[in-house]
């Protein structure tokens, strides 16, 4: 009976034209309703009248095509309908045998088929175990779900892995991309030690080849000079040859001296034996420096500057990674008397074991102290400069390791200094040559290894000078002098 009212409804929404079910609903002033698609074309068909009517095509009522207006009740009418099995006799037909019309009720293991009960007795089943379809289902269900079970088991796996590959991937990608980064900033480096090398080369050549033709250039003056005074000599000799006696005798014994005398100034050979010839720079050098530094680079700490409480006479920036002197009427009546002011302020952290690193900005500076600092009373206010006099000189014996100072320094503009430790009371420092005055130099301490190195970022991390075999206490600082110069020593942050 359900089915019958389904089927009359059915028939009521579906389009007169197309004989479907409506599609966008459309309904006309008669009442009746076709799809927007079919009553437009309708519209188009020579049935038209005058004024532009058109005709219902069940009633052949006049309409007005500008009146036609969508029914959103039947619109949803038939979305419920399409939603509903209109058929539930194709159910019924699904559960009946094909062959002989009977229900399905039975399920043959060996051919894992549903079958009739004329089926069981034929002879493509006979034999074989067959079961009420009641009393196998839920033995299969079991089954099933556990396959079920197993491959969502599998599928989470799966997709575990898939999200580990790409996890994976994307580690492996940003690896790759930071050793690319490493090599390609290596190479730089290295291409710029390549160059500075050769344009210090250029330029000794270029140096060499002003001093030869410098020198050449005299020489062939003052060969000029000497020639102009033989043709004069020659001429008056002549002269005086080709002339009357009187004439050849007249200061005779002058012009005799003169030729005597004049002996022939040959300038010396310019010693192509003696010169410097190029050579290859020591690439494995090279290499080694620059593997030391990178290398080094790798344990940057981030120091801070402790500001002393018993000095007035630096000042330390607000973030503590910055330090210059300050000059007080005292400080320069120190100086006026030759007298030395001690600057020298600690960084943190301490160190106590391990590796660290840091760059110490020293541009635009004339003189300056850094490295580090160790004491049994390592409290930056007390550190324990040994008072043997105020002179200069004397506090540059103060620097040495046995006083506890692995210190390096710049004096009176290009002065470069290692201070190291002296049989004496007297100062005695390592004088360093530099190519290329560093505007910023790395520490690096290997406490472990009881080494302190310094290197010259400016000159492609040449090593400067390293310390080695130190006997550190127990616990070492970072140590600043801006020293008596107004430009600040500044840390740098970390190089990318």
């Amino acid at each position: 009976m359900a089915s019958g009212v389904l089927e009359n409804l059915k028939e009521e929404v579906n389009c007169p034209i197309c004989l479907e079910l409506l599609k966008k609903p459309m309904c006309l002033d008669c009442g009746h309703s076709f799809c927007q698609a079919c009553i437009t074309a309708n519209n188009k068909e020579p049935m038209t009248g005058q004024e532009g009517e058109s005709h219902c095509p069940v009633c052949r009522l006049s309409y007005q095509p500008e009146n036609l207006r969508p029914s959103r009740h039947l619109a949803n009418i038939v979305e419920t309908l399409r939603e509903v099995k209109l058929s539930p006799e194709k159910k019924q037909k699904r559960d009946l045998c094909v062959h002989h019309g009977e229900k399905l009720l039975l399920f043959c293991k060996e051919d894992e088929k549903i079958i009739c009960w004329v089926c069981e007795r034929s002879q493509e089943h006979r034999g074989h175990h067959t079961f009420l379809m009641e009393e196998v289902a839920q033995e299969y269900k079991g089954k099933l779900q556990e396959a079920l079970k197993k491959l969502t088991q599998e599928q989470q796996e799966a997709e575990e892995l898939e999200a580990a590959i790409s996890e994976e991937r994307d580690t492996w990608k940003d690896q790759i991309e930071k050793e690319s980064q490493c090599v390609q900033d290596y190479f730089e480096k290295l291409t710029g030690i390549l160059e500075s090398e050769k344009q210090k080369e250029l330029q000794r050549l270029k140096k060499e080849e002003g001093n030869i033709l410098n020198y050449l250039a005299h020489a062939e003056s003052d060969l000029v000079q000497q020639s102009q005074v033989l043709k004069d000599l020659i001429s008056d000799l002549e002269h005086r040859l080709q002339g009357l006696p009187v004439e050849m005798l007249q200061d005779v014994n002058s012009i005799m001296e003169r030729s005597k005398t004049f002996t022939l100034m040959k300038p010396k050979n310019v010693s192509k034996k003696q010169r410097r010839v190029f050579q290859a720079p020591d690439l494995k050098g090279m290499l080694q420096v620059l593997n030391e530094l990178t290398d080094a680079q790798r344990y940057w700490v981030y120091v801070t500057l402790d500001p002393p409480m018993h000095k007035t006479n630096v000042i330390i920036s607000e973030d503590q990674r910055q330090v210059r002197p300050v000059f007080s009427s005292r400080t320069l009546y120190l100086h006026h008397r030759d007298r030395y002011e001690d600057y020298g302020v600690l960084g943190s952290p301490r160190i106590t074991s391990g590796k660290h690193y840091w760059d110490v900005d020293v541009s635009d500076k004339y003189a300056w102290v850094l490295g580090v600092y160790g004491d049994n009373c390592p409290d930056s206010n007390m550190m324990g400069f040994v008072r043997q006099g105020n002179s200069y000189q004397h506090v540059c014996s103060r620097y040495q390791p046995k006083y506890g100072y692995w210190v390096i320094g710049l004096q009176n503009h290009s002065e470069y200094k290692a201070f190291v430790d002296s049989a004496s009371s007297n100062a005695s420092a390592l004088t360093l040559s530099l190519t290329v005055p560093p505007h910023c130099v790395g520490v690096f301490v290997d406490y472990n290894a009881g080494t302190v190195s310094f290197f010259n970022i400016s000159n492609h991390g040449f090593l400067i000078y390293k310390f080695s075999s130190c006997s550190f206490p127990k616990k070492i600082f970072p140590y600043f002098n801006p020293m008596k110069c107004v430009a600040p020593m500044t840390l740098c942050s970390p190089r990318s």
